[in-house]
């Protein structure tokens, strides 16, 4: 969450997602997008003369972990409410907006959590509400919570009840002020996102406008203006993100950009060859190929911790990159050309932002090299025009833009590699050992048509652990690996995928039989939240 970062949408006022410690704040960020509206997340901390600083079109105060009327509770300022711009309270926020306007929230001694019944409140068939039109008169809704609105504010129409809830939604039309107590951004709530679009459109009156068409027109503005004539390297990995952003600031500065590729021994199987191959022949793009391998490794030589991989991992990267742009500078000036790189593109997102603890009361989660790994002392001007975008916008950017479905369709791979998917210390014979076995895992996946069926599989090696074994009647001692299939939409949240067990035999009888080295597979069935995608 960031109050800091400039408006990315243009003349698109943003929509404000007050985060109250939701899980779901991120969600509702998403499903505001969806409905082509821009959003942006801020932290329930900002000042309401910040909130008005940047210009919201409207307001949507998320749900939270604590009651209303707990110590240190997190509250809404009255004050917010007389900014003369549409609100939307969800759950907590629901109940705080409640109490700052003057209702009345208490325990009603029966609590609701996961479906629940609601009943619209008014004449039968469809709602006819502002926030519930179109919506019918009995409706599953997903529910988390133990406090209700047990009375409305002075002005507001109760539109729906539920056992628990006497007041699960209303409304005040004339100052465009909304709530639920229920969280239309999940997808168990059946009517969820109609509810989300009624507030919008009809509450907000905002056009659905924003579109991946806008977010390249306007990033490519900004970045010829950011850029102006100066010079660029790209930190291009082959993945998704860095593609996509190479690609949007080529259209920007054409030839002004030059993309290296870093070879630093952390890829998967047959990757360095596919980024020369793929990227170039999509895009005609300039690029440098730098192996680092030696330096890679020399530098994580010993390393064990997690966040210290990271870091030196980040580290190394921006130090190759600033050798490569000195030899760019150095080309260039064979040619007459003596303008030096300024400037570093990053394909940068949203969630690498969030979890890296990027702006005023989000959590560290674990440092992404690209944003909390960079060193202090960095010598270039960023450019990230995907960072306010999440994964799958960044998928319809690329489309828009023309790359191949090869490029945009590509799982995830992180930008430190194969680097944090071993735990304990990395080494080449280690480094071979999980390339080997998920080369495996990626080829059956692929034959049995599960490519798109899944987000991404991290292949992980337990090289600090070992395991007995039998094999050929003969004892063995040898590594775990960690099959890490998981489904989501943008990172954020994620669940395991459950592949089908012939499948994933196949997979561990090919590992387990072609891989010296490793004697047990093993399925990891964690969600996240509480668990990362990644192991590291």
């Amino acid at each position: 969450m960031s109050d800091e970062t400039p408006d990315p949408a243009g003349e698109h006022r943003p929509v404000l997602v007050v985060d109250f410690g939701a899980q779901y704040a991120q969600l509702i960020a998403r499903r505001v997008r969806e409905a082509n509206v821009y959003s942006e997340i801020v932290p329930s901390t900002m000042s309401v003369e910040r909130i008005q600083a940047k210009n919201p079109a409207a307001i949507v105060l998320s749900g939270g972990p604590s009651s209303v009327y707990a110590d240190g509770a997190p509250q809404v300022d009255p004050k917010l409410f007389d900014l003369g711009v549409p609100v939307l309270g969800i759950c907590y926020g629901f109940q705080a907006m409640a109490v700052a306007l003057g209702g009345d929230v208490a325990k009603t001694g029966l609590r609701e959590y996961g479906g629940t019944r609601v009943d619209v409140v008014g004449d039968g068939g469809l709602a006819s509400s502002t926030l519930l039109q179109g919506t019918p008169q009995e409706q599953s809704v997903w529910m988390s919570h133990g406090d209700a609105v047990h009375a409305a504010p002075a002005g507001f129409t109760v539109i729906a009840e539920s056992s628990g809830s006497p007041v699960a939604a209303f409304e005040d039309d004339e100052r465009a002020f909304y709530g639920v107590q229920w969280h239309p951004e999940v997808k168990h709530t059946a009517f969820g996102q109609q509810v989300l679009t009624n507030f919008l459109y009809h509450g907000a009156k905002l056009p659905p406008a924003w579109t991946m068409g806008n977010v390249i027109e306007e990033q490519v503005a900004k970045v010829r203006e950011q850029v102006g004539s100066g010079r660029v390297i790209c930190a291009l990995s082959g993945g998704v993100d860095s593609a996509v952003a190479a690609a949007l600031v080529q259209r920007a500065v054409g030839d002004q950009l030059t993309c290296v590729f870093v070879d630093h021994g952390l890829l998967r199987a047959g990757e360095a060859e596919q980024v020369e191959r793929d990227f170039v022949a999509a895009t005609g793009v300039k690029l440098k190929v730098v192996d680092a391998v030696d330096r890679f490794l020399g530098a994580l030589e010993g390393v064990s911790d997690p966040e210290e991989k990271r870091k030196i991992i980040g580290r190394e990267f921006i130090r190759v990159f600033e050798a490569a742009a000195r030899e760019v500078v150095e080309e260039a000036a064979e040619h007459g050309e003596g303008e030096p790189v300024r400037f570093l593109v990053q394909g940068t997102l949203y969630p690498d932002v969030v979890e890296s603890g990027g702006g005023e009361g989000a959590a560290n989660i674990k440092s992404h090299h690209n944003v909390g790994g960079l060193p202090d002392d960095l010598q270039f001007e960023l450019v990230e025009p995907l960072r306010t975008l999440f994964k799958d916008e960044v998928r319809a950017v690329g489309a828009e833009l023309g790359l191949p479905e090869e490029i945009v369709q590509r799982q995830p791979f992180p930008g430190p590699g194969l680097g944090i998917r071993i735990v304990g210390a990395v080494t080449q014979d280690r480094l071979e050992t999980l390339r080997a076995a998920d080369a495996i895992a990626r080829e059956e996946l692929t034959a049995a048509g599960l490519d798109r069926e899944i987000w991404q599989c991290p292949v992980v090696l337990l090289a600090d652990v070992r395991s007995v074994g039998v094999q050929g009647d003969g004892r063995t001692y040898g590594h775990p690996i960690v099959l890490r299939p998981v489904s989501s939409e943008d990172a954020m949240t994620a669940d395991w995928t459950r592949l089908p067990y012939d499948v994933l035999a196949r997979i561990s009888t090919r590992i387990t039989n072609e891989v010296a080295e490793v004697n047990r597979v093993v399925l990891d069935v964690t969600s996240k939240p509480p668990g990362t995608i990644e192991w590291e």
